[in-house]
């Protein structure tokens, strides 16, 4: 063989070798829009496992060096041997590395008049778990095989995460952010804490894309509204989106439910579980003075500090994408923190969507629907997502979570208002009708916390509660909305509890699926903030005020059959303080209404 043919020879070898390779790449397959697992991918045994630290561009633990935020990675090791590049699916916790224990004292005290302060309450030490370099492992069986890359950080103050938690504070929205901006190389990653030894992100396209439920839920929120270039899409799942409403209520201090007597400073040393040695400084200058000074539990008020922990507020930078989910039956972390983000975001014209379902706290979009948003802004797949017509999926009565029902937009753009008004009934039950009855009495109740609110929609006769109810109703009654409830009433004493539900009735246990119960909605609100959440002012025992809110939104059938009925009472058992019984509350019935937002309007109802 001449030296001409032995080179064409190693030449041609050389060229089918190359294409061999070239065939063989792994490279993400996409099916009916969906991101499919790839076997290549699919080896948990290859997976390439990292940890790092990276800097922020803030110090919240005021040691005069900025903090740096501990963050794993997980890859597919074509990411090393093949140069592979792949979005990023990214979850932040402050639970990752341990809470505090429950123990007796670290809840406040709710057993006191409205606008004292109970006893100091404990705070409990975290013992910090977890080891280098997993930080969790969520996110990554699901995500991994399918072509992405699954990142997870400490928020600050947490795990090995440097800084102060802050619970809600610019730290918690600017913590995210950095790590976006290292997987887009516009910030440094570090191998140590306190190390110069450099990390980059070679294998990250830049495009990320957050998820998470509840706390985690809240982080991508927090981290879209910096509007950080390559935070393409946000699935935050039952977040809380304020702090005020997460432990207020139209000016009245409101615990969130399964959780009595909790605060922003109890959920502070919940989470708490950083650097031991900067723990003690962080309480000093966090919890016993930012907190202390600002959540006003005598009050309950809406103030600077509330709004500076309300994401609402923050929105204007926000440009990702961002399907929303929440349950209907969440009473920890209530409907409204989804629906106010999702109309905000819709009123900025920003790509959005929102899930529903009938259960309570948690519950993810189904991964099907998950799967295409994350294709489409991480991937670029032209999926039809963005020009989807119906913007809300909500999970009816009964049904599965993977079926959720499609509709035009939340609430139902068919709902229409309608206006009941209260007729006579106490101690029994009185009416709610459409037409507005000439002049009535008042009805009086009776504050009594040791009575909940289930067993007072169920009472056939008592003292402690107002029930109104419509007649038995002779179809299907849809409501979509954010009910409104105006109440007319006088009390006996400065201050008092007002709560409201809105029931199924007859309440019949044996009723009951899955997915719901006879609680339709529930709302409560501070008569001494009747003109503003910002301003209380206490009552004058005898004089009659007009109390207006929203009750939280819901979607949810009625059933033939059954009746609404609009219970009124002070202190709930479950949810607010409970002050000495013997409070009295009068309404004016002739002044107070009930506003449903029903699919149909009035023709329907």
């Amino acid at each position: 063989m001449t030296n001409v043919s032995k080179y064409c020879f190693s030449l041609l070898f050389f060229i089918q070798a190359y294409a061999v390779a070239a065939q063989e790449t792994t490279t993400p397959i996409f099916k009916d829009g969906e991101a499919q697992i790839v076997e290549a991918f699919n080896t948990p045994e290859k997976w390439i496992r990292q940890d790092l630290f990276v800097e922020t561009e803030f110090d919240s633990d005021g040691d005069g060096k900025l903090d740096r935020m501990h963050v794993d990675v997980t890859r597919p090791y074509q990411t090393k041997t093949e140069g592979l590049k792949l979005p990023v699916i990214y979850e932040s916790s402050p639970y990752y590395a341990g809470v505090a224990p429950d123990v007796d004292g670290v809840f406040w005290d709710v057993k006191h008049e409205l606008g004292e302060m109970g006893p100091e309450r404990v705070n409990p030490e975290v013992t910090r778990l977890g080891e280098r370099p997993i930080i969790s492992n969520s996110q990554i069986k699901t995500w991994v095989p399918r072509g992405y890359i699954v990142v997870h950080s400490a928020s600050p103050g947490t795990g090995l995460s440097q800084g102060s938690p802050t619970v809600g504070g610019d730290n918690e929205s600017l913590a995210p952010k950095a790590v976006i901006d290292w997987l887009n190389g516009r910030a440094k990653g570090y191998t140590e804490p306190y190390g110069d030894e450099e990390v980059k992100a070679f294998w990250s396209t830049g495009k990320v894309g957050m998820t998470g439920t509840s706390y985690n839920g809240t982080i991508p929120l927090a981290a879209a509204t910096t509007g950080v270039d390559g935070l393409e899409v946000i699935i935050p799942v039952a977040p809380n989106t304020s702090y005020y409403h997460y432990y207020r209520s139209n000016g009245l201090v409101r615990s969130p439910g399964g959780y009595l007597g909790e605060d922003i400073d109890v959920l502070y040393d919940y989470i708490h579980s950083g650097d031991e040695s900067k723990r003690a400084a962080n309480n000093k200058r966090v919890r016993d003075t930012e907190m202390k000074n600002g959540m006003d539990r005598k009050t309950g008020d809406y103030n600077d500090f509330w709004a500076g922990r309300d994401y609402l507020n923050d929105m204007a930078p926000m440009k990702a994408a961002m399907l929303m989910s929440h349950g209907f039956n969440d009473w920890n972390v209530m409907p409204e923190h989804s629906y106010r983000i999702y109309k905000k975001a819709k009123d900025m014209g920003l790509e959005t969507a929102i899930y529903y379902h009938q259960f309570g706290h948690g519950g993810p979009p189904p991964v099907s629907m998950m799967n295409k948003w994350f294709t489409h802004y991480l991937h670029g797949v032209d999926n039809g997502i963005e020009n989807e017509p119906n913007k809300a999926f909500i999970v009816r009565e009964g049904d599965n979570m993977k079926n959720p029902t499609a509709y035009k937009d939340y609430p139902n753009p068919d709902a229409k208002n309608v206006t009941l008004h209260l007729t006579a009934g106490a101690p029994k039950a009185g009416g709610l009708t459409l037409t507005k009855p000439s002049s009535q009495k008042t009805e009086t109740l009776i504050d009594n916390y040791s009575f909940d609110g289930a067993a007072l929609a169920k009472a056939d006769i008592t003292e402690h509660r107002l029930l109104y109810v419509t007649p038995k109703l002779t179809k299907d009654i849809h409501i979509s909305g954010v009910p409104k409830i105006t109440v007319t009433l006088a009390s006996s004493k400065p201050a008092a509890n007002l709560s409201v539900w809105l029931v199924s009735l007859p309440w019949n246990e044996g009723r009951r699926v899955k997915t719901t119960d006879n609680i339709i909605t529930r709302g409560w609100a501070d008569p001494q903030n009747h003109k503003s959440i910002s301003e209380s002012k206490p009552l004058k025992p005898g004089k009659f005020y007009k109390v207006t809110f929203d009750l939280q939104p819901d979607d949810q059938i009625i059933k033939a059959g059954q009746q609404i009925g609009l219970l009124i009472f002070s202190s709930d058992k479950e949810y607010t303080l409970h002050p000495e019984p013997g409070t009295e509350l009068t309404v004016d019935l002739d002044e107070t209404k009930l506003v449903l937002p029903i699919v149909g309007g009035l023709e329907t109802f």
